[in-house]
């Protein structure tokens, strides 16, 4: 009975079929065991994003090292700062001011040496201001009495916030000192409010101008000893580093259009990253304009000194934005859908190919030039490789056959395949015609690129080759040279 019981209580469902079979359907899942099953997929989810994420992490730093380095350095000043707060002797010295300087740490300490120091001046400059003016304000406000205060507090801080603030917007002031001017509306508005309650202003200004210069302080010292990152080495890097791309994406895309790479297969997309190089030119100006205003509060250092011009930097990288351009344009022909006979391609193929190649030599030359910081001995020779390279094309482009631009006309000046013949003669050259003005035009652009880094090199006072050669030839001693005329005598 008690089995019959259990089997009545299970539901059985079937599908009878076509054949006269029937199938059996399996009961769904209760609510408990899909809510379950909706909770592991979510913690396994999280589970899984968390592993990718540190996985990204671990990469990360084994590529770039001198992040984690970093993010070391500005764990080791806070811990430094901090000991205003373990040891007594300092915290009775400070007392709850030393949290002024955890916090300048914090929002000062950058990756690099010059945006460090950029920070810490600005933040020193901005305060000191700042609270020297809410002081002289307060003595003011103090000889006027009591019922004026407020009055001549409120007006102060509404017309220096606002000169302030509206100052932020000028070009200049933004890119050098936009973060002084945020500093001086924060100090003086919380210095001048805080004299209406707090009777030893004076003093309250003092530790936090002290505090400050302290947390600023230690971080020029551990971002300048503790393996520094100069911005003024990293936009030099950054600007060699894309000449050498540029060269490499202008051989590339030549050759690739005339099938002439000479890469296999396996190395296809190691190939495209270098012909795409030129991508990384056209999108490095805001890292570039960041670099060079970093690098302008830096010390010497290096091959670079104090007075080092870093505007010019600017101008050099303007040149191969310009060049850059061009070649994104080259490129664009080498993807057309419109195909240029093999005949055409054969006879340009070989001037095209010898223009690209010397174009690439001078921006070479100008990559080495700037490497090794001396000026070149032939990059005068070299455009002029360059230029009789393109008048050489020049010439090509005339002598084409007149066979592929201009086919003889069937009978009858006004027959409509005459005019259909020739416009498909023109369309089959127009992209060959367009890629040889833009090899033109890059030409011309390299040479602009060479006026800007010769330009550097007499700004930089680059060596020229024959002082480094003399540097590397050992004095010649007096008692070595022979005596011509104790010989003769």
């Amino acid at each position: 009975m008690a089995q019959q019981k259990e089997l009545r209580s299970v539901t059985e469902w079937r599908i009878k079929m076509t054949d006269g079979s029937s199938e059996a359907l399996a009961p769904e899942a209760g609510l408990a065991c899909r809510a379950w099953l909706a909770v592991k997929g979510l913690i396994m989810g999280l589970i899984l994003k968390v592993c990718n994420f540190f996985e990204k992490a671990w990469n990360l730093g084994q590529n770039e090292p001198r992040k984690v380095i970093h993010c070391l350095k500005v764990g080791m000043a806070l811990t430094v700062v901090s000991l205003f707060y373990y040891m007594r002797p300092l915290y009775e010295g400070m007392g709850g001011n030393a949290m002024w300087a955890v916090m300048t740490i914090v929002v000062v300490f950058e990756n690099t040496v010059g945006a460090t120091i950029c920070k810490c001046l600005n933040r020193i400059c901005g305060t000191f201001i700042a609270g020297s003016l809410a002081i002289g304000i307060h003595w003011i406000v103090s000889q006027s009495g009591k019922e004026f205060e407020p009055f001549i507090n409120g007006i102060s801080v509404f017309l220096l916030a606002s000169a302030v603030t509206f100052s932020r917007f000028i070009p200049s002031v933004k890119k050098r000192f936009d973060y002084g001017a945020m500093i001086f509306i924060l100090t003086f508005s919380l210095v001048t409010v805080s004299g209406y309650r707090v009777d030893k202003l004076l003093e309250l200004a003092n530790n936090r101008v002290y505090t400050i210069i302290i947390g600023t302080a230690l971080c020029i010292m551990i971002t300048m000893i503790i393996c520094p990152i100069w911005a003024g080495e990293e936009l030099y890097m950054l600007i060699t580093r894309n000449m050498d791309k540029l060269a490499y994406s202008l051989d590339g895309c030549v050759g690739e259009y005339f099938n002439d790479s000479g890469s296999s297969s396996d190395d296809d997309k190691e190939c495209d990253k270098k012909f795409l190089g030129y991508k990384c030119v056209l999108t490095s100006k805001a890292t570039e304009e960041a670099m060079a205003n970093f690098a302008r509060w830096e010390p010497a250092h290096g091959r670079f000194n104090f007075r080092h011009p870093w505007k010019q930097y600017l101008k050099v990288g303007a040149s191969m934005r310009a060049c850059a351009y061009c070649i994104d344009a080259l490129d664009g022909c080498v993807n057309s859908e419109n195909e240029v006979p093999e005949s055409m391609k054969k006879h340009m193929s070989n001037i095209a190919l010898k223009v690209s190649s010397e174009s690439s030599r001078v921006i070479k030359e100008l990559a080495r030039t700037m490497k090794t910081m001396t000026k070149s001995s032939t990059v005068d020779y070299l455009v002029g490789e360059m230029n009789n390279a393109v008048l050489e094309l020049q010439e090509d482009l005339k002598s084409l056959p007149t066979s592929f631009i201009n086919p003889q006309p069937l009978q009858g000046a006004d027959c409509p395949e005459k005019k259909k013949t020739r416009t498909v003669a023109l369309m089959d050259i127009m992209p060959l015609v367009t890629l040889t003005s833009l090899l033109i035009e890059i030409t011309t652009r390299i040479e602009g690129m060479v006026n800007e880094v010769e330009e550097l090199a007499e700004m930089g006072e680059y060596k020229s080759v024959a002082d480094e050669k003399n540097q590397k030839q050992p004095a010649v001693s007096k008692t070595n040279v022979p005596d011509e005329h104790k010989e003769e005598v």
